[in-house]
């Protein structure tokens, strides 16, 4: 898996201070985009162990408390994204107590496949469907156009 941006603090994706990563290869390519860069899963860095040890790391950081990690892109359930996610999700349920996580995707909670609700059993909300423009709406909170749902899981 490949990644774009990593941010050890972050108060705009998600609840709260978190960790948040920003991965590589999105399939929907929506029109509006503002992350269009993210698309191509070749681009970008390469996602390392030493990556994923920094993020269960800086969540663990006393100095800064952190409400949980958020996941997006890119789409972070992008078919080749899964394995990687998956393994850091569950260092983050098994490592980071009482953390929680978030994930966008353009997939619909519905249309996921069986390796990808291997990871949304893991995980506290899931944001999902494509991004919209007709249905922008700039005061809606932690989605982009109001087709997409906020998924409290957990």
């Amino acid at each position: 898996m490949n990644f774009h941006q990593y941010y050890p603090v972050d108060i705009v994706n998600g609840p709260g201070t978190r960790c948040t990563l920003f991965v590589a290869g999105c399939v929907h390519e929506c029109p509006g985009c503002y992350n269009k860069s993210t698309w191509r899963l070749n681009s970008g860095a390469h996602f390392t162990p030493e990556m994923e040890a920094q993020i269960i790391q800086d969540l663990n950081d006393t100095r800064i408390k952190r409400q949980g990690l958020s996941l997006s892109g890119g789409d972070p359930l992008h078919p080749q994204n899964v394995p990687a996610i998956l393994t850091l999700v569950r260092r983050v349920r098994a490592e980071c107590p009482g953390k929680d996580i978030w994930v966008w995707t353009g997939y619909k909670l519905e249309e996921l496949t069986p390796a990808q609700r291997e990871v949304v059993d893991l995980i506290n909300v899931l944001v999902d469907g494509k991004f919209m423009q007709d249905l922008k709406d700039p005061a809606l909170i932690w989605r982009g156009s109001s087709n997409q749902v906020i998924h409290y899981l957990r």
